[in-house]
């Protein structure tokens, strides 16, 4: 939905645009406005020549910024792992298998209690500036359960992800060959009418990486985009398939080797960070630094998710990535907003420049700066989604 008529953002003090008409690499402008027609960026300027509007918000001198772009969540979900969560904390290692705890209680789950839980989560992370969100299934594991999940994540998002291939469900545990099978026929039949994309986790524990690719081209023929979970729990071949399929997006690589670095730096992959994991599992963070300086196109995302990442913040994740995984201020709000956009390639969001969406957030705060100079403090103080106020 838009508001009719157009509408004048000024008063900005600071302005990130992510455009390269500005300063440095967040295309920065000061004492900027910017105009919203029709849900689009319409205008972006100096605050002295504003033109004229049919309404007004006054950004009082704070910053704008892009809505945020979470190119990794898993939102379609029932039940509570928190003891799960305690036990981790308590010193007990993460392994992965929590998954199938919630696949029982999802498959259990009715339609208006995923639906509930999927809305409320939405909801929240919009009000901490997250204007585009992905959602992946990958907690039913039966042909009607992940249909059902992308139907209920559809409602919510465009950006919605195939992940049948999560883990290899209790019922199939001794026979991974069928439910491969399974999910690249009847369940990806059922689900790719209502995905964008489809995901593997490609781990020890969860998929090799014959059944990787296998499902992965399966996906891509019947023209889902490609996404691979990677490298989260130590290492392995997913970084290196999901640059040779020509991945969107490989997420997580937390260990990775100097040949991983190398493919991602010489491909169009993204590599999506996910901090909030690694605060949630007390794992290793991975090395953000090193992908940087290798040229590698850097994303952050929540991973939300009941189990290793129960957490909606975008906010929250920048500041980790700036204190734990050495990223800039100023990079870490890229990969947050751009990054993601490219995660999801899009180039209509996660940037504030004429024809783009206008999804944008002002801040209480002077500066982008703040988002990892002052973590955990609500400094979201307002929200335009497809240029409406939330």
């Amino acid at each position: 939905m838009s508001a009719s008529g157009s509408l004048l953002v000024d008063n900005i003090g600071e302005l990130v645009t992510n455009s390269p008409d500005g300063r440095g690499p967040l295309g920065l402008r000061r004492d900027a406005a910017l105009l919203v027609e029709d849900g689009r960026v319409a205008w972006v300027g100096s605050a002295r020549d504003t033109p004229a509007a049919d309404r007004r918000v006054d950004a009082g001198g704070a910053a704008v910024l892009p809505g945020f772009v979470d190119s990794h969540a898993h939102l379609v979900f029932a039940g509570d792992r928190a003891a799960e969560f305690a036990a981790r904390m308590a010193g007990q290692p993460y392994t992965g298998g929590g998954i199938r705890t919630t696949v029982g209680a999802t498959r259990a789950a009715s339609d208006g209690e995923l639906r509930a839980t999927v809305r409320r989560l939405h909801a929240e992370a919009l009000r901490q500036g997250t204007t585009t969100i992905e959602v992946k299934s990958g907690y039913g594991l039966t042909v009607a359960d992940e249909a059902r999940s992308l139907r209920i994540a559809a409602e919510v998002t465009d950006e919605t992800t195939f992940l049948g291939a999560h883990v290899v469900p209790a019922e199939y545990a001794d026979r991974p060959d069928d439910y491969v099978s399974l999910v690249c026929g009847p369940m990806l039949a059922a689900a790719a009418p209502h995905a964008r994309w489809i995901d593997v986790f490609c781990e020890r524990g969860a998929f090799d990486a014959d059944h990787t690719r296998a499902i992965l081209t399966c996906g891509r023929a019947v023209g889902l985009g490609v996404r691979v979970h990677a490298n989260q729990l130590g290492p392995g071949p997913g970084v290196r398939l999901g640059v040779e399929l020509e991945a969107a997006s490989v997420d997580h690589c937390t260990h990775l080797d100097d040949a991983d670095v190398d493919a991602l730096a010489g491909g169009q992959t993204v590599a999506t960070l996910l901090p909030g994991v690694e605060f949630s599992t007390r794992s290793p963070y991975p090395d953000a630094r090193r992908l940087l300086d290798a040229g590698v196109t850097v994303a952050l995302a929540t991973d939300c998710n009941p189990g290793s990442s129960y957490t909606s913040s975008m906010p929250f994740c920048v500041a980790l990535a700036v204190r734990e995984m050495r990223m800039t201020p100023a990079e870490a709000v890229w990969a947050a907003t751009a990054g993601g956009a490219r995660a999801l390639r899009r180039d209509d969001v996660g940037v504030l420049r004429p024809g783009a969406r206008a999804d944008l957030m002002i801040l209480d705060a002077p500066s982008h700066l703040h988002l990892a100079y002052r973590p955990g403090v609500p400094l979201i103080r307002k929200v335009l989604h497809n240029g409406v106020p939330r």
